[in-house]
């Protein structure tokens, strides 16, 4: 257990015109220390720092030394009274309520992560997804275990999160975890947030993420070229199944919708534009931004396909992992080398089908619902590159004929 002490100190550079000096006070506890004016003065000649007490045997000696003995246990009932709460505290906690101040909650981490959860809670389908909430309550647990991991215990002093704490984070989901770099930094990018409200409230007085830099990676977005779509689209499955699943990933190809919006695909989202033309108009779960997509000719066919009087829903979408695992199967029957997931269809659709006909890229970032611009250049940036240096291959051809 951490030990409190408490030492009386003088500064004898400092003389008033009576030949006295004053009396500080400095507790330090983990290492922490608060140091502060007892407001009582003394003859420098006569302090004993050893003994710390005055030892002049006269009635102002006794009455000075009675004061720091009043002084000293009333910081030690603050201690104990805080030990018995049985919560987290530090130095400037066992000064405060020494003080007669009101103590301010010294939180844990998990503890205030918790905390953090149940705020959030609150915002599911006003703000949040369900499925972001989860996010959020999966770092929490492996936070918890990365504690017990590292430290023995169940819990840590908030106050005692440090750049090191977040290094040895960051190593733990790598060795221990096994995660890939990117959900690392993810894991990390979504602790940040309840860190900074922390600080925001005044429970951190700094910010541990302040020289911690997340590692970078380089990321290659998977889609289809004009080639593999079009062989896709050919290609007839004698398997019902298969080739329902192969229809709703080329609508995604040519709508962007990502596979929460195409599950809930309905009537009520398709609708007559300003141009006379039909577009779908609907709410991204994951942003809450409002997209309108005008329904191209393939699209058109495809919902004309499926369009039913039984059900308000267009296409009977199968569950996430199903979905995937058959896409999975229809690259390998068709021959397809990339990884197929419902994700690939919206990236084919940003650069196969917008990119590589020239639409500009703040017409793709509106279209895919991006939340700003600055996400859809991170992304698609180096297809316009790629695109540019195709046009400068065609270009350098013509000119050298």
């Amino acid at each position: 257990m951490d030990k409190l002490i408490i030492r009386y100190i003088i500064s004898s550079s400092r003389i008033n015109k009576e030949g006295k000096t004053s009396l500080g006070c400095r507790i330090t506890y983990i290492k922490q220390r608060k140091q502060f004016s007892t407001g009582l003065f003394v003859n420098p000649q006569y302090w004993n720092s050893k003994k710390q007490k005055v030892l002049d045997n006269t009635e102002q000696s006794d009455y000075l030394n009675k004061q720091l003995s009043l002084i000293k246990t009333k910081i030690n009932r603050a201690f104990l009274l805080l030990q018995v709460q049985e919560q987290s505290f530090d130095v400037g906690a066992i000064y405060r309520l020494f003080k007669g101040e009101k103590p301010v909650k010294d939180y844990n981490v998990i503890e205030y992560f918790e905390r953090f959860l149940e705020r959030l809670k609150t915002l599911i389908d006003v703000e949040i997804q369900l499925s972001t909430w989860y996010k959020f309550f999966y770092i929490k647990n492996s936070l918890k275990s990365f504690i017990k991991w590292q430290f023995k215990t169940n819990d840590i002093p908030l106050k005692r999160l440090t750049l090191q704490f977040l290094l040895d984070f960051d190593y733990y989901l790598k060795v221990e975890k096994k995660h890939s770099q990117i959900t690392i930094n993810k894991c990390i990018q979504r602790f940040r947030r309840p860190i900074k409200i922390a600080i925001s409230e005044g429970y951190l007085d700094r910010d541990p993420f302040m020289l911690y830099k997340s590692k970078s990676i380089k990321t290659q977005v998977v889609f289809l070229s004009s080639d593999e779509l079009k062989d896709l689209e050919e290609f007839k499955f004698s398997q019902y199944r298969l080739e329902q699943v192969k229809d709703w990933f080329i609508f995604s190809c040519y709508t962007g919708l990502a596979y929460n919006e195409l599950k809930r695909f309905s009537k009520q989202h398709i609708v007559k534009g300003f141009d006379d033309a039909l577009w779908i108009q609907m709410t991204r779960k994951k942003t809450q931004k409002q997209i309108s997509i005008p329904i191209l000719p393939k699209a058109q066919g495809l919902i004309d396909a499926y369009i039913t009087d039984n059900s308000e829903l267009i296409f009977p979408v199968l569950s996430n992992q199903h979905y995937n695992s058959y896409l999975k199967e229809i690259a390998e029957i068709v021959g397809i080398k990339k990884r197929l997931t419902t994700h690939t269809a919206r990236k084919t659709f940003a650069s196969t089908v917008l990119l590589y006909n020239d639409v500009p890229m703040e017409i793709v970032s509106e279209l895919l619902g991006h939340s700003n611009m600055a996400i859809t250049q991170a992304h698609y940036g180096k297809v316009v590159q790629n695109k540019v240096s195709e046009e400068m291959i065609k270009l350098n051809t013509k000119l050298n004929k």
